[in-house]
């Protein structure tokens, strides 16, 4: 770990030479990061997605044999085989993200701005005295909840929808807003991947019909 956050460490002084900027810097290398990860996002997401279209499925063959526990096990097997679907599948891909998402956390919260201001933030060191970034960090966590869960789907994590984004802006309200930065513009991000990887099949569902 100690090895990714030194490489983050000296991408992020990298771009600061070249912007002269530590916000603009910030958002660049998070993007970079994040496009990096492109396609253990895709798969992340693909993997997610195919799970929660056969759950109603799963749902009834879940009551059909709640008395036959390996019967049951046999079931589900065979309609992960049938809708090419491996149920760790979308755990590989955050495993590999896990070290790069980590080591950007622990860069961003300990390094030294030098007192430096961005937009409206007037010390990207301390946390941001205006809220702005806080109700954001914590607006665009709910967003991304959101458009990850289908409509009309069942949320069996719906509690954690909530409590999520108001953790991430109440984390916002202590760190540094040079980290809270990070998690809005990692929001961001994801919430326009998310976007961009659903809305093609949504249109073509749509035609369909």
């Amino acid at each position: 770990m100690a090895y990714f956050q030194g490489v983050m460490k000296q991408l992020m002084d990298l771009i600061y030479g070249y912007t002269n900027s530590y916000g603009i810097a910030i958002i660049l290398l998070t993007v970079l990061i994040k496009l990096i990860l492109l396609p253990f996002s895709f798969m992340q997401i693909n993997s997610m997605k195919k799970m929660q279209e056969i759950t109603p499925m799963q749902k009834k063959l879940q009551e059909k044999y709640k008395n036959d526990k390996e019967k049951l096990n046999t079931e589900i097997m065979k309609l992960y085989q049938e809708n090419k679907i491996n149920p760790m599948g979308g755990c590989l891909p955050l495993l590999i993200q896990f070290p790069f998402i980590i080591a950007l956390f622990r860069v961003f919260q300990t390094y030294d701005f030098g007192g430096a201001s961005f937009l409206w933030i007037k010390d990207l060191s301390v946390p941001d005295g205006t809220y702005i970034l806080p109700i954001l960090a914590a607006a665009t966590t709910y967003l991304q909840t959101k458009i990850a869960t289908p409509a009309g789907a069942d949320n069996p994590n719906a509690s954690m929808n909530i409590i999520m984004p108001l953790m991430i802006g109440w984390f916002s309200l202590k760190f540094a807003a040079g980290l809270a930065l990070y998690w809005v513009v990692s929001n961001v991000v994801q919430i326009v991947q998310q976007l961009l990887f659903t809305r093609p099949k949504a249109i073509a569902k749509e035609d369909v019909k």
